[in-house]
């Protein structure tokens, strides 16, 4: 076989042609796995289940890991509920709160039954601090319930271009049948940026606000990179336990704008690492240092599944269970009466035998007893 050198660092030998392209082979795996490993780091960098950065103007995706799968909005709902208001009412139309606005869990400051505020007071209380409460008196004020109202907002939403997305209620909290994805998030949020109130409100840090009786109301944004990062221009966060922590924010890097969203993060904290990682890996994309990437993890693509179903799921579990074991209990009951049935059966026939093997003694025995003899 033909031979010739080939150097590897640190290694010199004489191999075989067929030697060099098994070495080459394994150099080349090598090679793919650093490769993988190092998307890998990229994704790990992002700690949320879901997240991406789109660019503003088209809307293409910069970078994204697992986009399209379907998780809780939390309260980053609030930002279609607002679109939906200003579509309808104007900003200085003055609400009533109900009582069912009222009694929503919600998150301080809490609205009074009866309280009357305006339209845009109702639209910071509900976007900076993210009352529930407020949400609802909206949603109350444009369609007379809320229940009437989401069917606005999923028109809305799949209007801008959301998909995958479906509202139960107004104000984010979580609901059967409510999903969102990070990509439906991002266009929803590029929309919200094309409403001038909207715009303002979530750049805004904090607000001070009068009802119509003269009650002062104070409300600070959740935001954090409102205070941190000067290229973020307004965002809208969220949180429930089934949710985890959400958050989606336009930044603006030069001439351009990005949006970003982040799904399902477990540490508060992390929110503000993961947004400001996606809004710099946004830029390099659109500066020629990168090309866009999508990754995909463990998590998985089918739909969420809610607490009425694993309930219900449940219920049919230990309906089968019951079953099985009544199915049992009747089983073990026929072959108890089986194997009586089967004792007694040999008792009579021990019996039968011992009499005939006794036979006239039995017979003398008993006619001994008739006549009182023993």
């Amino acid at each position: 076989m033909k031979t010739e050198k080939f150097i590897y660092p640190g290694f010199k030998a004489k191999v075989g042609v067929s030697s060099m392209k098994r070495v080459l082979a394994i150099v080349a795996v090598a090679v793919l796995i650093a490769l993988l490993q190092a998307g890998g780091a990229i994704a790990g960098d992002i700690s949320a289940k879901a997240a991406v950065v789109i660019d503003g103007a088209t809307g293409n995706i910069l970078y994204a890991k697992n986009p399209n799968v379907k998780l809780f909005p939390a309260s980053t709902t609030k930002l279609v509920t607002a679109m939906v208001v200003l579509d309808r009412l104007d900003p200085e139309t003055v609400v009533t709160v109900s009582q069912e606005a009222a009694n929503t869990p919600s998150v301080s400051p809490h609205l009074r039954i009866g309280e009357k505020l305006k339209v845009k007071d109702l639209l910071n209380i509900a976007l900076i601090r993210s009352v529930n409460s407020a949400a609802v008196a909206l949603a109350e004020a444009v369609s007379g319930s809320e229940e009437t109202f989401t069917k606005l907002m999923n028109e809305k939403a799949h209007k801008l271009g959301a998909e995958n997305t479906h509202y139960v209620n107004a104000s984010g909290l979580p609901g059967d049948g409510q999903y969102i994805t990070a990509f439906d998030l991002s266009v929803i949020m590029k929309g919200a940026m094309g409403y001038p109130m909207i715009k303002e409100i979530i750049n805004t840090r904090s607000q001070q606000i009068y009802t119509e009786g003269g009650r002062k109301i104070f409300v600070r944004n959740t935001n954090h990179l409102l205070w941190t990062d000067e290229d973020v221009v307004g965002g809208k966060t969220g949180y429930t336990r089934a949710a985890k922590h959400c958050f989606v924010c336009a930044g603006q890097k030069g001439d351009r704008m990005l949006v970003a969203a982040v799904l399902g993060e477990s540490v508060r904290n992390e929110l503000w690492h993961d947004a400001s990682t996606l809004l710099a890996r946004g830029d390099d994309v659109l500066n020629k240092k990168r090309e866009p990437e999508i990754y995909y993890t463990s998590v998985s693509n089918s739909p969420i599944v809610y607490a009425s179903q694993k309930v219900k799921k449940k219920q049919r579990l230990e309906k089968i269970r019951a079953s099985k074991a009544a199915k049992g209990g009747k089983s073990a009951k026929n072959k108890s009466i089986t194997k009586k049935k089967a004792g007694t059966k040999k008792n009579a026939l021990t019996k039968k035998k011992s009499k005939k093997k006794r036979g006239g003694a039995v017979n003398a025995e008993n006619r001994a007893a008739a006549q009182g003899t023993s």
